[in-house]
């Protein structure tokens, strides 16, 4: 019984210690100049692209577009994907236009 009192208290200190972390960077973003919350949205957006990207590559042609070049040279592979770049570009020039 002892045991699970001691696992129980444990869980609320570390609750409490994520809770007091939480809220000083909530009150840390609330304060912070515009340039700074810019920088964390796009570190976030960055994020969240790297994690979803290795799921969408595989259901979308990204990267094996026609004027998409891949060498391989010595056993290395190189890739440069000049129209993925190109098609990307210009759907975030359009989405950012429409904002």
């Amino acid at each position: 019984m002892e045991k699970m009192n001691d696992r129980r208290s444990v869980r609320q200190t570390h609750l409490r210690t994520v809770m007091v972390i939480m809220a000083d960077f909530q009150r840390a973003i609330l304060t912070a100049p515009p340039m700074l919350k810019w920088l964390i949205v796009i570190l976030i957006a960055v994020l969240v692209l790297g994690l979803v990207m290795p799921r969408l590559a595989a259901r979308l042609p990204l990267g094996r577009l026609p004027g998409d070049v891949r060498l391989r040279w010595r056993g290395q592979e190189y890739s440069f994907p000049f129209a993925t770049t190109l098609l990307l570009s210009l759907l975030l020039s359009l989405i950012l236009r429409l904002l």
